[in-house]
């Protein structure tokens, strides 16, 4: 039997992981110094979370430069994008179809 929520990510359940992949789908690339700021985390969260997601395969993690000048970009993969998609399509059906506002008493 399946269930309405079979499309949730077990990897994106996590709202800080969510929340980074969100901001990452939405551009080309995320530089760490952005994401960190955007989302408020400490930076060995963001790079607790962004980890997961890269070993997941879904998202591709580019050091350049050396010591205090390196740059760390993250990068939607297509696996993290399609991921996104069905996690965040799941969540929408399942909200929509049991919001107080649309439903019948």
């Amino acid at each position: 039997m399946s269930s309405p929520l079979d499309g949730l990510d077990p990897i994106l359940n996590q709202p800080k992981r969510l929340a980074a992949i969100a901001m990452v789908a939405a551009s080309t690339s995320c530089d760490f110094p952005f994401l960190r700021d955007q989302l408020e985390l400490s930076d060995s969260d963001l790079s607790r979370h962004m980890t997961a997601l890269s070993q997941a395969g879904y998202v591709t993690i580019r050091k350049s430069g050396g010591g205090r000048g390196s740059t760390t970009t993250y990068a939607i993969t297509k696996t993290g994008r399609a991921a996104y998609g069905r996690h965040r399509d799941t969540l929408t059906a399942f909200l929509g179809a049991h919001d107080p506002g649309t439903s019948s008493p």
